[in-house]
């Protein structure tokens, strides 16, 4: 095999690394180059007048990044925030939103072979934002589009919710 063929086949495998976390006692995986940062729970801010989703905002150095409880964006149910609790600061689409989970379990590399396309069950159900389901051999990893969890009017609400509060704390 050639230096060229090697490449060629290595370009045909391409490989992506993944965050994943656990959430209603299921597992999720994002792609890690949208993952900021991952901190613990902290105090979170509460500010009126946002979607039932939104849990405030959190100063974290110096910059005010909305939070997002995806249990509550999703509909599942409400749990007390324990240790294992973590919050993902996350790009979507040029803003950083904290996106509270239940864990974060590992950083996983994948290739895209491993990826199948979400069932059209669930594509019907107004879930665009998953991106696929990873099969291993021991279990299922929901793949996320972070870009989709939250519509364009929900990105803007949380532009205005940081920008509120920071201006507020001044």
């Amino acid at each position: 095999m050639t230096q060229t063929d090697l490449e060629a086949t290595q370009a045909e495998v391409n490989e992506e690394q993944l965050v994943v976390f656990t959430l209603n006692n299921e597992a999720y995986g994002v792609d890690v180059a949208t993952v900021r940062e991952i901190i613990r729970m902290q105090d979170i801010t509460e500010v009126p007048r946002t979607p039932s989703f939104v849990e405030g905002v959190i100063n974290l150095r110096g910059k005010i990044i909305p939070v997002v409880d995806l249990r509550k964006r999703f509909g599942f149910a409400t749990v007390q925030h324990d240790q294992d609790s973590r919050i993902m600061v996350v790009d979507t689409g040029g803003q950083d939103v904290g996106m509270i989970v239940d864990s974060v379990t590992e950083v996983l590399r994948i290739t895209d072979d491993a990826v199948e396309p979400p069932s059209s069950v669930v594509t019907e159900a107004n879930a665009d934002y998953l991106r696929g389901i990873i099969k291993l051999t021991d279990r299922l990893i929901i793949l996320l589009d972070l870009d989709r969890v939250l519509s364009a009017e929900e990105k803007t609400t949380l532009a205005g919710t940081a920008t509120a509060a920071s201006g507020s704390a001044q």
